[in-house]
């Protein structure tokens, strides 16, 4: 803001209007996609943003009591939406959230008046001269309610490092250096629309990766191979992985287990050497992709991850054993599980057999390759 260039004159109004036009397509965005979470965190930037404007003109107490309204409600907003589960925005509870910022809304308008009517009276005086809410710039109750967000925020998007949780801490990060800073409007109005802009980005982060990572395994999806086979080299291997009598797995165990038992085959091949990458392809079957190697190289890759898979014991959980984590984390041990699975897998693999061979015809050999590990045994590769 101090060394960059000022904007001209017609694109001057950008300092005002830029926040509200970040902050409103955000919000539009969160409604479409049914983020109930940054729909409460952006609508709360959204009416700051617009309750800071507004106190401007107000001077005095006025001013300086909506500003301390909205850097303690805002982050307490989020708070309260990163403790509570995510439920989207068109469930039978949402009107709450209404009532709710409509409720503080009209409290930020009563403190606002204090001492301007005999509605109001002068008791917020007293309370907003508390050293709690004592600013500027930013008062310890807003501090730490900032803190309390940043963290759930955080804790939400961990370990899968959900893009849009991260947009919502990095926004809460914006509008608290917003605070700090409000006694520049431009430098205010900037890290508002910083704020929106970060969830913008989450937004578009957290679309591809719905579109291109299997939500089960964590593993790429179709997609993202049909991306990787597009900019591969003239030299790579293709291998197509398909899990051994799964169908018996889901008839006999359950689709918990059939859940277990792919999510056990994904963390494996996602280990696998020579700089393979493992693509979730469907269903029971799986892909992985050796840029640069030949097929005699990537076999002792594919070999050794097989024989991992096979060797690794699946514990069954029992009906007895807690679902939570870390319950069955204590009472591990105390008893010998109910039943040991284990797993193995079928491989066929193929690299190009001419120069500049389209990928689609090496992965059809590969699929080939693997109905003839299928049709030989099972539990082995096959070229």
């Amino acid at each position: 803001m101090w060394i960059g260039p000022s904007l001209p004159p017609s694109l001057a109004g950008l300092r005002t209007l830029g926040p509200y036009a970040v902050l409103v397509l955000g919000v539009a965005l969160a409604l479409r996609f049914n983020r109930g979470r940054a729909l409460i965190v952006l609508a709360s930037l959204l009416a700051a943003y617009a309750g800071y404007r507004y106190a401007q003109g107000l001077g005095g107490f006025a001013e300086k009591a909506v500003y301390t309204a909205l850097v303690v409600l805002v982050p307490l907003n989020a708070l309260v939406a990163m403790a509570l589960p995510e439920r989207g925005v068109a469930y039978h509870g949402s009107y709450r959230w209404l009532v709710l910022l409509g409720g503080e809304a009209l409290l930020i308008l009563w403190i606002a008046a204090a001492g301007r009517s005999e509605l109001s009276g002068l008791a917020w005086q007293g309370v907003l001269e508390h050293w709690v809410f004592r600013s500027p710039p930013t008062p310890l109750a807003g501090r730490i309610l900032f803190g309390a967000a940043f963290v759930a925020a955080v804790w939400r998007a961990w370990p899968k490092h959900t893009p849009l949780d991260l947009g919502l801490a990095a926004a809460l990060v914006a509008f608290f250096i917003a605070a700090e800073w409000a006694a520049s409007p431009p430098v205010f109005g900037a890290f508002l629309s910083g704020a929106g802009a970060a969830v913008l980005v989450a937004f578009v982060q957290e679309s591809h990766r719905l579109a291109f990572r299997d939500e089960l395994t964590a593993l790429p999806g179709r997609r993202a191979l049909d991306e990787q086979l597009r900019a591969l080299g003239p030299h790579y291997t293709i291998a197509m992985i398909d899990v051994d009598h799964f169908k018996k797995f889901n008839d006999t165990h359950g689709h918990d287990i059939g859940d277990q038992v792919l999510k056990l085959v994904a963390a494996r091949l996602a280990e696998v050497g020579g700089g393979g990458l493992a693509f979730r392809y469907g269903g029971e079957e799986f892909s992985v992709l050796f840029p640069g190697r030949s097929l005699k190289e990537a076999l002792p890759y594919l070999e050794t991850t097989r024989a991992a898979i096979e060797r690794y014991k699946m514990a069954v959980r029992g009906e007895e054993r807690p679902r939570h984590e870390e319950a069955g984390i204590r009472r591990r041990g105390d008893s010998a599980p109910a039943k040991l699975l284990s797993v193995t897998v079928s491989m066929g693999a193929a690299d190009p057999e001419v120069e500049r061979q389209p990928p689609a015809q090496v992965l059809k050999a590969a699929d080939e390759a693997l109905y003839r590990a299928k049709k030989s045994g099972r539990n082995r590769v096959c070229t």
